[in-house]
């Protein structure tokens, strides 16, 4: 149903004039099964919002929903919704024209064939573009969860419980991956030609207030995963986010993980494996408080792994917190830099920011300038914020020059002054009618000052 399209860096085909629909959905497991949520946003190249389309699904009578602790959906809200034949022909008039976009293609296209198959009809092939994938050739990032890419981006929009918050982030992540990154495609996109389908009726809900991010969720974006990522560890980091684990949620971990085919302990290890990385975060800052430590044990024993947790509070000071502002390669470099370095990366100015960085971007009247000031956070410069932040060593610094090799410079220099004056003089002097024999005479003198000049100001070897 979806393509993925190769990408490159300069000198592919641009997306000038494309338009983009980014697709995210919500399903039953980890596995291809159902789609009980899915939702899509169109935007134009510039990334204007075109339109946005999103429903609930129902996958059939008695289908349990899967985890209504990812998505937030319960049986009860399933039921009276469109089935997913009766919504895909509105979604592909909503694609119509454009490439499809969603954060692990790979993913949502296994789910949406399989619900196809289920139709036993046919759909055309849409291309698409994977912003996972595309985001690991742009920045380098602990793990590549769709908050943390879009975090690192500096996108502002939060993916939260629903589909359509997912798409939103995504629709903003490739604009800025073709515009400021210059991502192209290697090829030039072949946009197939719909029909009109018949479009049925939608079932959306109400979009949930995504919650504030605390410790938790800003420690799992520091998580480092392998190449490959790991998908039941990015679900652990969504499930953790608000730093509380009931023993439901646990129980409904175990069973997506089952399902997915995982041995027990292969569960167990990376939940070891989580937990381990995010005390070493925590450490790593120099400074734990009361409230990290009690969070990281709680999640801890509730995971069944609670000698993984075992995290003791360290006085220290303020631990380094990082905002940074600007929307150009450098600062999403940056913002990736701060990621992979371990240190706090901020989404906001507060009280606990300990430094501020701008690009050429942020104009020098931006109000958060003067309040990082009140605050008592240190301004600094993008191109500067590397090595002020610890991650680059200073560059050496240049040899004082000597006192006497200053005045061996000047006196060389002037040297050279009078010889060229010299040699001036001799000049009109032979076209006046000076003899020739005194010519030659101040001739010398002056190849001798320019000469002994040249050997006085010439730096000696290295």
């Amino acid at each position: 149903m979806i393509e993925s399209l190769p990408l490159r860096g300069d000198g592919g085909h641009p997306a000038h004039g494309l338009g983009f629909t980014a697709l995210d959905i919500r399903t039953t497991g980890l596995r291809p099964g159902h789609v009980v949520e899915l939702a899509a946003v169109r935007v134009d190249a510039t990334g204007a919002v075109v339109g946005e389309l999103t429903t609930r699904v129902d996958p059939g009578p008695g289908v349990p929903p899967g985890p209504a602790l990812v998505h937030g959906i319960t049986r009860g809200e399933l039921d009276g919704a469109p089935s997913f034949g009766a919504v895909l022909g509105s979604l592909l008039n909503f694609c119509r024209g454009s490439v499809v976009v969603a954060h692990d293609l790979p993913f949502v296209a296994a789910f949406l064939e399989e619900e196809v198959a289920r139709l036993g009809t046919g759909v055309p092939v849409l291309p698409g573009v994977d912003t996972l994938e595309a985001a690991r050739t742009a920045v380098p990032l602990p793990n590549y969860r769709l908050a943390t890419v879009a975090h690192a981006l500096g996108v502002p929009a939060r993916p939260g419980l629903s589909a359509l918050s997912g798409a939103r982030t995504v629709a903003q992540l490739v604009v800025a991956l073709f515009g400021r990154h210059g991502l192209t495609f290697a090829t030039p996109p072949a946009l197939p030609a719909l029909p009109r389908f018949a479009a049925g009726p939608l079932h959306p809900r109400a979009e949930p207030e995504p919650a504030e991010p605390g410790w938790m969720a800003e420690a799992a974006e520091r998580v480092v995963t392998g190449p490959g990522g790991d998908a039941y560890l990015d679900l652990l980091a969504e499930v953790v986010a608000d730093q509380h684990l009931a023993p439901a949620e646990v129980a409904a971990l175990a069973a997506l993980a089952a399902e997915a085919g995982w041995s027990a302990d292969r569960v167990r290890s990376t939940h070891r494996r989580f937990v381990g990385a995010v005390r070493e975060i925590a450490e790593r800052d120099g400074v734990v408080t009361t409230a990290e430590a009690r969070e990281l044990r709680q999640v801890a024993t509730a995971l069944g792994v609670a000698d993984a947790g075992d995290l003791r509070p360290a006085a220290g000071g303020k631990p380094v917190r990082v905002l940074v502002l600007g929307t150009t390669v450098a600062a999403d470099r940056l913002r990736a830099r701060v990621l992979g370095e371990g240190v706090q990366l901020a989404k906001k100015l507060t009280a606990s920011v300990t430094h501020l960085v701008v690009d050429e971007t942020v104009p020098a009247n931006e109000p958060r300038l003067t309040r990082a000031a009140e605050l008592g956070a240190v301004l600094l410069d993008v191109e500067a914020a590397p090595v002020a932040l610890g991650f680059e060593p200073p560059p050496p610094a240049r040899p004082a020059v000597a006192p006497a090799a200053t005045s061996k410079l000047v006196g060389g220099r002037i040297l050279m002054g009078i010889g060229l004056l010299l040699m001036f003089i001799v000049v009109l002097a032979m076209f006046g009618g000076t003899p020739p024999a005194a010519g030659i005479f101040f001739a010398v003198f002056g190849v001798g000052a320019l000469l002994g000049g040249w050997w006085l100001a010439e730096p000696a070897p290295r």
